[in-house]
């Protein structure tokens, strides 16, 4: 894979920074935003790509600070990866249900 440029970064960031705001809007009860199902599910979805895909800590750190919604979709990104973490090595029989359950 390619290494992104600082160009590309800011495109994301500012991408990023696009969608957190339209999710923290709706979230607040903004009266000028209008409520799209459709598009705060995929504001969230690309906030959670991004943060999956790069780190959000590093990538996107005045984000975090400034976006309620940015800092939830990163926490809750954090915690899915502890969670999995602790079913993969501590509970492996439970990992084995799961997996079945799902198939």
């Amino acid at each position: 894979m390619s290494r992104l440029s600082h160009i590309d970064l800011s495109a994301i960031e500012t991408t990023a920074a696009s969608a957190a705001a339209y999710l923290d809007a709706c979230d607040a009860g903004a009266a000028a935003v209008r409520l799209d199902a459709g598009h705060y599910r995929a504001c969230a979805r690309l906030l959670l790509t991004l943060f999956a895909t790069l780190e959000a800590e590093v990538v996107f750190p005045g984000l975090l600070d400034e976006s309620p919604a940015a800092r939830e979709l990163a926490e809750a990104l954090r915690i899915g990866r502890r969670i999995e973490v602790s079913r993969l090595g501590y509970y492996p029989e439970l990992n084995l249900i799961l997996n079945r359950a799902s198939a």
